[in-house]
């Protein structure tokens, strides 16, 4: 029997690249996608999850367990705490996409350079490669570098060119002042083909996050 995964997401930004990757990583696995853009609205309007966010994710991962699905993916970065919470009540395994890539992170080196374009990101992604350094038993130190606009421009036009263009000179600076970035956010995927220019390694969340995804449902 073929195995199903759900991916609940804040917005439509990583879908294609999240199908994508899931297509060549997991054939033959069912992708249901769970969409409710009003989350991340609210996250942004309040720099952080409202009860109302808690809420409506519950049921959405209460809906992904109801479909049968073998694992959750959790999309959004500004949510992952949300997403952790839900572990205690939901029988499905959930994965945070960003997980993997602070665990990788924390392994390459001590001065993490962490970047976003949203300000609502950067607290839990922070969080996040904490805990992956208390997990590693490793002391390292996470800069925070911010964009600020690229991710409405991301949003609210879908030019993808020009929020590359907003952010690379950040991820240039963070890079020359750190030994390796973390790009918090999925949507910066779309800078890929800029970074064989940046001469220390960055890391995007997407692929490493459905690589884990694989081996959680390989275990399931």
């Amino acid at each position: 029997m073929s195995k199903s995964i759900a991916i609940i997401q804040t917005s439509t930004i990583s879908t294609a690249d999240l199908t994508r990757l899931c297509n060549e990583i997991l054939p033959g696995v069912k992708i249901y996608h769970i969409i409710d853009s009003s989350l991340l609205d609210e996250v942004v309007a309040n720099n952080h999850p409202t009860s109302g966010v808690y809420s409506r994710m519950f049921q959405y991962y209460k809906n992904a367990q109801d479909l049968g699905v073998d694992a959750i993916l959790n999309q959004c970065s500004s949510v992952s705490e949300v997403a952790e919470y839900m572990k205690q009540f939901i029988d499905v395994p959930i994965v945070k996409v960003d997980e993997a890539m602070a665990r990788k992170a924390v392994s390459m080196a001590d001065k993490i350079a962490l970047v976003a374009t949203a300000p609502s990101t950067l607290a839990p992604s922070h969080r996040l490669l904490d805990s992956a350094a208390a997990e590693a038993g490793k002391d390292v130190k996470i800069t925070e570098y911010l964009s600020a606009g690229a991710m409405q421009v991301l949003l609210a036009t879908g030019d993808k060119q020009k929020h590359n263009e907003m952010i690379i000179d950040t991820v240039r600076q963070a890079a020359a002042e750190n030994d390796v970035v973390v790009l918090a956010q999925g949507s910066m995927l779309a800078l890929e083909p800029m970074l064989s220019t940046i001469d220390k390694p960055v890391l995007t969340s997407p692929k490493l996050g459905v690589e884990y995804l694989k081996e959680v449902l390989d275990r399931a």
